[in-house]
């Protein structure tokens, strides 16, 4: 169909260019925004093959978690650097025509596909494509993903827990006059060591002087 195809190139163009204005981009909050147009073109593509779950999980996950994370660390670490009011004031007004940009084309791919969806199914109709069976792609993607390519997953994992623990190495900075909570002293210790007993004379009490 005309229609599809002609959505189909535009949203593969718009992804190809986001995506190139990510590492094109001096800016890093103009990065950002790029990179969430990329994920949401991506995600209307998902769509319009027939790919649903893919595509919720890709705005959900990636663009409501990932990018708007990557959009705070980043707004973040400028604070120290906008001290000067004026200039505080002109670095944000630079990112207003961009977000402009990226909203308004980000709201019309929403509309397209969300009216395209619901209004005229025919325009996503995806007959090229074989259905062996009853199932949905949800359940198929999760039999073939954690059948036939469960040990890229699992590495996949591992490679992810690997950068992560990398990550937190690389970011660990050791600071002096600071107390820290010592695990394997504390299981270690016995119930000598951290409750003592006394003995408290009866009729006594606690003499304070004038």
């Amino acid at each position: 169909m005309i229609a599809h195809a002609i959505f189909f190139y535009t949203f593969s163009i718009i992804a190809v260019v986001s995506a190139i204005m990510v590492t094109v981009s001096k800016n890093t909050v103009h990065s950002v925004f790029f990179l969430i147009l990329d994920f949401i073109s991506i995600s209307c593509l998902f769509i319009m093959i027939g790919a649903e779950f893919l595509g919720m999980i890709m705005l959900i996950v990636y663009v409501g978690a990932v990018a708007v994370l990557f959009l705070f660390v980043v707004m973040m670490l400028n604070v120290a650097q906008q001290k000067n009011q004026w200039f505080a004031s002109a670095a944000s007004s630079k990112h207003i025509p961009v977000g402009l940009i990226i909203s308004t084309i980000i709201f019309f791919e929403l509309i397209i596909v969300i009216g395209g969806w619901k209004y005229k199914p025919e325009i996503f109709d995806v007959n090229n494509l074989l259905k062996v069976s009853d199932l949905s792609n949800t359940h198929s993607l999760g039999q073939v993903l954690y059948t036939d390519y469960i040990h890229i997953f699992q590495i996949s994992g591992m490679i992810l827990l690997v950068a992560m623990v990398g990550a937190i190495v690389l970011t660990f900075r050791q600071r002096s006059n600071v107390k820290r909570q010592s695990y394997i002293k504390q299981i270690s210790r016995e119930r000598a060591e951290g409750v003592s007993v006394l003995e408290v004379a009866s009729n006594k009490g606690v003499k304070i002087d004038d």
